[in-house]
């Protein structure tokens, strides 16, 4: 995703001195001290990170932003990262590619972007009808999800953290409302990852645009509808502007994932405690980034509401064409790939006993009008 007008966004605070982007270097000891306490010393070290989303969308964007200030704070400013939003270091959609190959100690970016390097990726985002964010969450931190996920990340020389979840997405902006099944043939939309794979079974004409090129396709018909992530975001890209219907639920979003993926010679490289802190910074991002979607959704709706926004639910027809093709899908590529297989065995497993639990005392409490 990029910004129609990227602005370089520079994250050291102030009073750190600067160093060259990505060097490490140890830190010399205080000069003059010959008694007292023991001087602490920290290496310094200079990362950037690319990052796939423009600096506009601030909520999601900004858990890069959390994550810097984070690691600045807890290392006295020697251990930094320099943030680039989307299109100003790399583009949008290369950021795995950039961390890679190095260009950049660390990206940004969502796993389903990258289903065409291995489908076995979409797991450190969402797969169609799958987990919520809290499902994902455990799944990923305490259920043994992340260390899957890493395997196949190993692959591109990178591991991932956790960035954060929007929770459960919106199902798009439609310039005419989905009445039938038979309205999703020859539909033009912007729909990534897995999701994108079942509407084109279904017949839709699928396509993948970085975020600051959806508003100027959908507005000039280049796209008859687009998907993004839920009010907040989906306000300040001004799809309402253009297009009035406003679908529900994102079913092939159910809790989707971000991720920060470390080049793994930068990781190697880097003294345990700053490891440590990395870590501890990520889990810190991941959770201000839903918290701050959770709380700023609800009155962007309501906004939208304001300018005329029609909430639909989608057809009952395409809901049930919808999960049957996303069924034939997770059985097509575990078939065509065996990281997939072998990681949707253990994500299925998992979903099925959270299914048993949630399917009690929450569905229970959400049915009793809670």
């Amino acid at each position: 995703m990029a910004d129609p007008s990227p602005s370089r966004r520079h994250l050291l605070r102030a009073g750190l001195v600067s160093g060259a982007v990505g060097s490490i270097a140890a830190c010399e000891p205080c000069a003059g001290v010959a008694s007292g306490p023991a001087v602490h010393t920290r290496q310094r070290v200079r990362w950037r990170l690319a990052s796939s989303f423009p600096s506009t969308l601030d909520t999601i964007f900004g858990a890069s932003t959390v994550l810097a200030d984070e690691v600045a704070a807890m290392t006295d400013g020697q251990f930094t990262i320099e943030v680039y939003q989307a299109g100003e270091l790399v583009p949008a959609l290369q950021v795995l590619d950039a961390a890679q190959k190095g260009s950049c100690e660390v990206g940004q970016t969502a796993g389903y972007y990258y289903v065409g390097k291995n489908p076995a990726l979409a797991f450190d985002t969402c797969l169609p009808f799958g987990l919520n964010s809290r499902l994902q969450t455990a799944w990923l931190q305490e259920a043994g999800g992340l260390d899957l996920v890493n395997s196949v990340y190993a692959q591109f020389s990178v591991r991932s953290f956790p960035c954060g979840n929007t929770g459960t997405q919106m199902g798009g902006w439609y310039r005419t409302a989905i009445q039938s099944l038979a309205d999703l043939k020859g539909l033009k939309m912007r729909i990534p990852g897995l999701g994108g794979k079942v509407l084109d079974l279904l017949g839709v004409s699928v396509q993948n645009i970085p975020g600051g090129d959806v508003y100027p396709a959908l507005e000039r018909g280049v796209i008859d509808a687009t998907d993004w992530v839920g009010p907040y975001d989906d306000e300040l890209l001004g799809f309402y502007q253009v297009a009035k219907i406003y679908h529900y639920p994102g079913w092939w979003e159910p809790g989707p994932s971000l991720s920060f993926v470390v080049n793994q010679d930068a990781w190697d490289s880097l003294p345990s405690d700053y490891q440590a802190i990395f870590t501890a910074a990520s889990n810190r991002a991941a959770t201000t980034m839903q918290a701050r979607y959770d709380a700023k959704n609800p009155p962007a709706l309501q906004r939208l509401l304001g300018h005329g926004v029609q909430l639909v639910p989608f057809p009952e027809d395409v809901m049930a064409a919808a999960r049957e093709a996303s069924d034939q899908l997770l059985s097509d590529l575990s078939s065509e790939s065996a990281d997939f297989a072998r990681i949707l065995e253990a994500w299925q497993g998992y979903r099925k006993g959270a299914a048993t639990w949630f399917g009690t005392a929450e569905r229970a409490f959400l049915n009793a009008g809670g």
